[in-house]
């Protein structure tokens, strides 16, 4: 029987305090019994939730839900910027956004495998009002933001903790069970996830302790993207419509044909091209 991995990834033993607290004890729905099942996929960046959640997707023949990135969202929200260089405003913007596409493709009633879940735009705000708003960004624009936020940062947090919990609520009422992804892989350094390694272990410290206060059956699940997928069917109940490692092979081919695609825009790489010292210091100024 596949064993479920509790987060002891490489140098986590010393720093996971949360993790060794845990301990998921609700008993999972099976779908058997759950023919509507609404299960969600957690995990912070670079934790392999695409990839995991559309392998989960193709072999059990559930519809999975997902916002689009936030790489993808740019080009059209905020053109030229990446993530490291957004405004609070902006920010809010983007979270609105990927709310919105999870509420709409998560309206139906039947079955589906949600690629992050909704309160996943909560998470990544409130540890940015915690480390930063700019994580990845250099230290002397990280310095600068933080003194031009001083005014506003109040109202900023208390926009965070509205947020959280209009999110939380929406899980509490959707979510039948979750899975969440510990933090395994390393990063992908790609200008546009905050590549602020605090920030991410923060994140993945958020995600648990709100699966925690909700009571949503949850279970974290490890290892390589294969054992993935096979512990969760295991874990669920759920059916088997294509082999795993085919159904792997087909999900990794859909995640790498999405980021070709935003790579062939022109405005993505717009936003990737380094900026002046001048443009640095105005994104900095712009709390």
């Amino acid at each position: 029987m596949t064993a479920i991995s509790t987060a002891r990834s490489r140098g986590s033993a010393a720093d996971r305090p949360l993790r060794d607290r845990v301990r998921p004890t609700m008993t999972l729905p099976n779908f058997h019994d759950h023919p509507t099942l609404k299960l969600a996929v957690s995990g912070t960046f670079s934790s392999g939730k695409s990839t995991t959640s559309e392998a989960l997707s193709v072999a059990t023949g559930i519809p999975r839900t997902h916002a689009k990135t936030s790489r993808q969202l740019l080009v059209d929200l905020v053109p030229g910027k990446t993530v490291m260089e957004l405004s609070a405003m902006e920010l809010v913007k983007l979270g609105l956004r990927r709310f919105e596409e999870r509420v709409h493709n998560e309206s139906g009633t039947g079955p589906f495998i949600s690629d992050g879940g909704v309160f996943h735009e909560w998470v990544y705000f409130e540890a940015r009002m915690r480390v930063g708003i700019n994580p990845g960004a250099a230290w002397w624009f990280q310095g600068i933001k933080k003194l031009m936020g001083l005014p506003v940062k109040h109202f900023y947090q208390r926009y965070t903790d509205t947020l959280g919990h209009v999110t939380r609520a929406r899980a509490k009422r959707i979510y039948d069970a979750y899975v969440h992804l510990p933090v395994e892989f390393d990063m992908e350094p790609d200008g546009h996830r905050p590549v602020s390694e605090p920030f991410r272990r923060l994140s993945d410290d958020l995600l648990i302790a709100a699966l925690e206060e909700l009571e949503i059956p949850y279970r974290v699940v490890g290892g390589t993207v294969e054992q993935r997928v096979t512990t969760i069917i295991d874990l669920f109940g759920l059916p088997l419509a294509v082999p795993v490692p085919e159904a792997i092979e087909i999900a990794e081919q859909r995640v790498a044909t999405d980021l070709d695609d935003l790579k062939a825009d022109a405005r993505y790489h717009e936003a990737q091209r380094k900026k002046s010292l001048l443009r640095q210091i105005q994104y900095a100024m712009r709390y």
